[in-house]
């Protein structure tokens, strides 16, 4: 397997993919990750038609000033999840963004938590919209946070 690699895939390069292609290529190695999965520290562990898990180990540079892992971070690896998810279900020559997402942070995430991975499934995939949901949990399979999305999907 590849090492990972971070950066941008091209739109032109894109195009001759399936979104499970592209999404898989992530996963795997063969395709470079996103800049901002470096930063924050995931990776994209799981991609499969319909599902992706993101999984992460949160540190202190990622702390609130409560002292507790920032709730961007968690909104970032459940729009990660769930956008990537939706688009393992693509054809080639079709892209997708994320129109609206809503997340409930429902226990604290620090260092000390552990590994976490989020885990994004496609509840409904139309021609124009589709949607997914996604959990966060810990090592013990214990719910951090979850949320759901609602993304446009269109030609490009």
């Amino acid at each position: 397997m590849p090492s990972k690699t971070y950066g941008t895939v091209s739109a032109e390069q894109r195009k001759t993919m399936s979104g499970l292609e592209f999404v898989q290529g992530l996963a795997d190695g063969t395709l470079p990750l996103n800049t901002i999965a470096r930063t924050l520290g995931y990776d994209i562990a799981e991609a499969e038609s319909g599902r992706v898990v993101v999984t992460a180990e949160p540190s202190e540079d990622l702390l609130n000033p409560a002292g507790t892992v920032h709730g961007g971070f968690s909104a970032t690896l459940l729009d990660s999840c769930m956008g990537l998810a939706l688009q393992t279900t693509l054809e080639k020559g079709l892209a997708q963004t994320t129109l609206e997402f809503k997340i409930s942070l429902v226990r604290p995430i620090t260092p000390q938590t552990g590994p976490i991975r989020a885990e994004g499934v496609v509840l409904q995939r139309g021609r124009r919209v589709g949607t997914a949901e996604g959990r966060i949990t810990d090592a013990s399979g214990k719910l951090l946070a979850h949320g759901t999305t609602t993304c446009l999907v269109f030609e490009g």
